[in-house]
């Protein structure tokens, strides 16, 4: 790539970022209202000014504050940060006509904004009892210094950096010193990958990039490579594209005693560098007692020029703040170029390393190496700005995370995202690139994946990590929960899809925000501390929902975008990854490195929410899906969240999708969540197992699919190999074997199964018709398998059997058409959610039986005497009912009187069911679908009598499937989906604060 053509495609692109940029920020001002921005967190409404002074170079520092008058002085929740741009306007709008001046924003706390203002505005006067609104705009000053570097490169013919341009654009090949003495390490406990990558950047004469894929120690290694070259002699320049990761290298290289130096303003500044900045450092130097008389004065004169009335006093003024201006700044300027030549190690972002700031005081030959880190973050444009600047660079990073942030997406195809770091390692290969292979971050398991899929399978988990669990923290219980490295929760089939915010264009998913707080607050109860836990979601809304759910009852516990996680760690992350749609739609999760980050950032623990049927229809995702599900626990949505309805659809796929339909889910099951300090459980009849190589049981996870629709499932551990047919051969044979053996009540496999094994077992024990359990904690669980109950004939049973015959189809399993598990061949696929809702039947029918034999008479008189009195069935709802014509004729013995029967069910029909109620149903009363009783117009709402609960599943099915709450309803009501919800809460809040604040203002008025 020439150099020439560079410097065209890249104006050309910056240009349309730039315009990009604007275009926001105009629509902003012109769609939206000022509460709106507010929200948005790019405005701040009706401020007060705090307090001005002077600040370095003479610029003036104005603070803003909210007004007292309206209760406790907060800033609403914003995303202003040192270094934005920000305008200043009357408090009546934000539009361009309303403008006052613009300026920079140096510090942001909780109670004020601080603003830098130039030289320029000298006759800036704001009233400190006006109203102000301040607005982020688009950064002139990044733009202007990338424009002027990408000059500068363009028009550079000799200087330090001319053969380093050369080999950058490939006139010439990367070159090498001669060898080295044998390094004496500053740091002790590099591993070898780390000493390799120090060794070769040393003896590189060029050009030498060090590729640190995450948790590998990548600062410590450029740290060292710092301190070796300042062993040499050498002046390094360090940048990097964020404050975040400038200030870890000060942190890290300030313990090693160097002369460190960092430039930017304090207030952009950890509090623990401060130390080191170039304002600290300039304040105690000789010149610091004078610089501060003359800013004094300076502060003096403006405070006059607000006072004076004269016209020739203020212009007298002005002048000598004129004078006293060029004063500081000649005494600064001979502070600062010498405490620059002083440092060994100077460190500023990359923008911040231009010619505008103090750098501009060093001679051009002055530094020898310069360092980027992050570059794999960072505009190739951005980095050139510290290039230009020495012979020799360091490139470190790692451009398998997120590239640069681009807010033009044309641009970024274009090349505008394509880092420096990436595009050499394209030209040059691995000539030119060290890659640290030991990462001390993560559990073994949670990094293989992203080690096979990035990183060629090269990186290798040190022992003091490799192992590690939630469980080996102090004071952590050890539970299932916080004994497994991976686990996957799969919201397939459970309707649970995801919204969208049209305003803001972003997706939100509330069942997985209600799955996440489930879990964290079993990993709280199990004792992991909230600030171990991170919660990760690639979409606005997403992380907007689970603080709503989340931060008042866990403060500490991080929730953040993934773009804002990059370069963090934690204990856990939780990653919802919110897409579930019929199309199969990922959006922007096809971005494969924004996942690789997501999934690194955890050390002991990763759970991924997602439904696994959409985010399969990407090859990357599915990766980490058959990853999860091979190497992790995988449970099902229906275990955390009880009101959840089966969702079947039908999706195009392709032939390669298809290939999976038949892939079963495993999870465990919903009391592992529940009661996980028990730490044992055992398994439901109709539903398999599966263990992992720790022993814990999973059940498997159950969708229901008709004939029409493809469900892809995540795979279980399966073994189509010889071995393994003869092995399921031979636990068929022992099954049959203990069905024969009518002597023999049970039979017991022994612990040493492994987890395909105990599968077979239960799979078999299903299609034999056996009961069985799973009991035991880890290598001590063991299968029994024994022969179902057979209870003698009674006439109760059949009757509660005629009743259940005459049950609409909607009361079956919630919902779902009763199958019966012998009309299915013994060899068909197992359908695990028909198994389980079966058994779910089987329950409900013995628990009803059990109450109806409770409730039989001992003899005709009690019968008769108590038929008025005790014939109510207690329910779960809200209400209660009386006994019905079943319920009576399931209680009645052959002892008791047929005519008396009779009357009492006549009056059972004709009667509201609800008890006290003695309201007559013959002419109008209402059938209730759910329990087939019929009650007055009072007591039919399923609410009111009891059938709450069955109704709600049965609406929740119906909008699932449907997208209507009842027939004839039309389209489901938008307006009331969590987040929209939420929206107009906040616009109420908005409105009465805005209105409690105008009614003060009135009262403070008329006392006045």
């Amino acid at each position: 790539m020439e150099v020439e053509s560079f410097v065209a495609k890249t104006f050309e692109l910056l240009q349309e970022e730039r315009e990009a940029e604007v275009e926001e920020t105009r629509a902003w001002q012109k769609n939206l209202s000022l509460k709106n921005l507010q929200q948005k967190g790019v405005c701040l409404q009706k401020l007060n000014v705090g307090s001005q002074r002077t600040g370095m170079h003479g610029r003036l520092l104005v603070v803003f504050e909210p007004r007292k008058s309206i209760g406790p002085s907060f800033l609403p929740s914003n995303s202003f940060g040192p270094g934005d741009i920000v305008g200043i306007y009357e408090s009546e709008g934000c539009a361009q006509a309303s403008q006052i001046c613009s300026g920079v924003v140096t510090r942001v706390m909780q109670t004020s904004v601080t603003v830098a203002f130039d030289d320029t505005h000298d006759g800036l006067n704001l009233d400190s009892d006006g109203l102000y609104n301040i607005m982020k705009l688009a950064n002139d000053v990044t733009y202007k210094r990338l424009t002027k570097a990408l000059n500068s490169l363009n028009g550079y013919r000799s200087g330090p950096a001319a053969h380093l341009i050369s080999v950058l654009f490939g006139y010439s090949e990367p070159g090498t010193l001669p060898q080295q003495t044998a390094l004496e390490w500053i740091n002790k406990g590099l591993d070898a990958s780390q000493q390799e990558a120090v060794h070769f950047a040393l003896c590189q004469k060029d050009l030498a990039i060090v590729h640190g894929p995450p948790g590998t120690g990548k600062t410590t290694t450029v740290v060292e490579m710092i301190l070796q070259a300042v062993k040499q002699g050498q002046k390094v320049l360090c940048c990097a594209p964020s404050n975040v990761a400038v200030d870890n290298l000060v942190e890290r290289l300030a313990k090693s005693k160097a002369k460190v130096l960092r430039l930017g303003h304090p207030a952009r500044l950890l509090e623990s560098v401060q130390r080191h900045s170039l304002d600290a450092v300039l304040a105690q130097s000789d010149n610091t007692n004078i610089i501060a008389d003359v800013r004094k004065d300076m502060d003096k004169a403006l405070g006059q020029i607000k006072k004076a009335h004269d016209k020739g006093q203020r212009s007298s003024l002005r002048r000598e703040i004129g004078e006293l201006r060029k004063e500081l700044r000649s005494r600064e300027q001979m502070a600062i170029t010498e405490i620059l030549k002083r440092a060994s190690v100077i460190l500023a972002t990359n923008t911040g390393a231009s010619d505008d700031g103090p750098l501009k005081y060093l001679p051009s030959e002055h530094f020898d190496l310069v360092v980027v880190d992050e570059c794999g973050q960072a505009l190739e444009v951005s980095c050139w700005i510290a290039l230009l600047k020495a012979r020799k660079c360091i490139l470190a990073g790692d451009y398998k995370q997120l590239p640069p942030t681009v807010k033009s997406q044309n641009a970024a195809a274009k090349g505008l995202s394509v880092s420096l770091m990436e595009r050499l390692i394209q030209k040059y290969g691995d000539s030119v690139v060290r890659m640290l292979t030991t990462q001390y971050r993560m559990n073994s398991t949670i990094m293989q994946w992203a080690s096979e899929q990035m990183y060629q399978g090269k990186l290798t988990a040190h022992p003091s990590v490799e192992k590690h669990l939630l469980k080996d923290l102090a004071g952590v219980a050890e539970l299932e929960e916080t004994n497994m490295p991976l686990l996957l929760i799969d919201t397939a089939g459970c309707g649970l899809n995801e919204m969208e915010d049209t305003d803001e264009q972003s997706k939100g998913n509330q069942g997985e925000v209600d799955i996440v707080a489930l879990h964290v607050k079993t990993l709280t109860d199990a004792g992991v501390q909230a600030k171990d836990i991170a919660v990760i979601a690639p979409y606005n809304l997403q992380v907007d929902l689970l603080r709503q759910k989340l931060s008042n009852e866990h403060p500490e516990l991080e929730i953040k975008s993934v773009d804002g996680f990059q370069g963090r760690e934690k204990e856990v992350v939780l990653l919802s990854l919110v897409r579930s749609n019929r199309k199969g739609e990922v959006g922007f999760l096809a971005e494969d490195r924004r996942t690789n980050v997501a999934v690194t950032r955890a050390r002991r623990q990763l759970v991924v929410v997602c439904d696994s049927q959409t985010v399969r229809n990407h090859h990357f995702l599915r990766s980490l899906v058959d990853y999860m599900t091979q190497h992790g626990e995988v449970r099902s949505a229906f275990e955390y969240l009880e009101d959840l309805v089966p969702n079947n659809y039908s999706r195009d796929n392709s032939k390669n999708e298809q290939a999976n339909v038949k892939e079963s889910l495993s999870t465990k099951p919903k009391a592992r969540n529940q009661q996980g300090k028990k730490g044992e459980s055992k398994t439901k009849k109709g539903l398999a197992s599966k263990d992992k190589g720790d022993g814990l049981f999973k059940a498997p996870s159950t969708t229901i699919h008709d004939g029409n629709s493809t469900s892809d499932h995540l795979k279980t551990k399966t073994d189509d190999s010889p071995e393994s047919q003869i092995r399921k051969e031979e636990i068929r044979q022992q099954l049959i074997i203990f069905l024969k053996d009518q002597n023999k009540a049970e039979l017991q496999f022994p612990p040493s199964l492994n987890s395909h094994e105990r599968l077979l077992v239960h799979q078999l024990s299903e299609e034999l018709g056996l009961s069985h359990v799973s009991q035991g904690i880890g290598k001590q669980r063991q299968i029994t398998v024994s022969r179902p109950e057979t209870k003698p004939f009674r006439p109760s049973e059949e009757l509660a059997e005629q009743a259940e015959s005459t049950r609409p189809e909607s009361q079956t399993a919630g919902g779902m058409q009763k199958k019966e598990p012998s009309r299915q061949p013994p060899n068909a696929a197992l359908d695990l959610k028909s198994l389980h809702l079966e058994h779910m039947r089987r329950e409900e029918e013995k628990r009803e039986l059990k109450n109806l034999n409770k409730r039989q008479p001992t003899d005709l008189k009690e019968s008769k005497r108590e038929s008025t009195k005790k014939n109510k069935v207690s329910t779960k709802g809200k209400g209660k009912v009386k006994a019905g014509a079943v319920d009576i004729a399931v209680a009645a013995t052959a002892e008791d009187d047929f005519d008396a029967l009779i009357d009492a069910v006549v009056k059972a029909d004709s009667v509201c069911a609800y008890v006290k109620c003695k309201n007559s149903v013959l002419t109008l009363g209402q059938l209730c679908l759910y329990c087939n009783r019929q009650y007055c117009l009072s007591h039919h709402i399923p609410e009111v009598h009891g059938c709450g609960d069955k109704a709600k599943v049965q609406a929740r099915m119906r909008i699932s499937k449907e997208g209507v709450l009842y027939a004839g309803s039309g389209e489901k009501d938008k307006a009331m989906e969590p987040h929209k919800k939420a929206h107009l809460h906040r616009k109420l809040d908005a409105k009465l604060k805005d209105m409690a604040s105008q009614r003060k203002t009135k009262s403070k008025d008329k006392e006045h």
